[in-house]
């Protein structure tokens, strides 16, 4: 996050307002989700790992969705 200008109040911000968009359930050591959300106007992806044992999260990556890759709602990606 921290390589591509995503402040922490961009995560912050996608975490407690972003919509789970993908699921990982098999996904290991934890399962994970793929959140959208929105920064100053910009779409905002995260993938969170979930240790729900614990009740934590563990930030795996933060990026913004290239327009070319995703469609317009960047909750889906561009089929081929």
């Amino acid at each position: 996050m921290f390589q591509r200008s995503i402040p922490p109040d961009a995560v912050n911000a996608v975490l407690k307002q972003g919509e789970i968009i993908a699921s990982y359930p098999d996904d290991r050591p934890y399962p994970s989700v793929l959140i959208l959300g929105w920064y100053d106007n910009r779409p905002v992806h995260a993938v969170i790992a979930q240790n729900h044992e614990a009740q934590e999260c563990q930030v795996i990556t933060v990026y913004q969705p290239n327009p070319l890759l995703w469609n317009a709602d960047f909750k889906s990606r561009k089929q081929s």
